[in-house]
């Protein structure tokens, strides 16, 4: 339960970034088409995050300490970047016209996620 209720709130996240960063886009023939396109992108972004940031964190470790954590913007934005070329290739109607709106969107997408998940908390097992 506590999955789909995070993968609703990326999704929802997802969408305000679309409407609020330009160059981030859903462009499907319905709301229908583009809420069934959010909830399938914000899966690819959980999975490509559950999966390559720690491993990245892992590598560049040092990055990370020499930056004081500032990398982590430029990570986030890459694997936002890497996340629009997956759901290109599944032919999702999502997209990303290039780093600086992967950038804004990334950093939109993880406090607006947060801010909603501080209203909707997770449910405790």
């Amino acid at each position: 339960m506590g999955f789909l209720i995070r993968l609703v709130i990326t999704a929802i996240a997802l969408w305000i970034t679309t409407l609020v960063v330009p160059g981030i886009e859903v462009s499907g023939r319905s709301a229908g088409v583009n809420a069934l396109t959010l909830l399938a992108v914000a899966l690819i972004f959980g999975i490509v995050n559950a999966v390559l940031k720690p491993i990245i964190k892992v590598v560049g470790c040092v990055f990370y300490l020499l930056t004081l954590g500032l990398i982590a913007l430029v990570v986030n934005a890459l694997l936002f970047l890497l996340t629009d070329w997956i759901a290109g290739q599944l032919d999702l109607p999502f997209k990303v016209d290039g780093f600086w709106p992967a950038f804004w969107g990334a950093i939109v997408v993880a406090v607006v996620s947060w801010l909603i998940s501080l209203v909707i908390p997770e449910p405790s097992d």
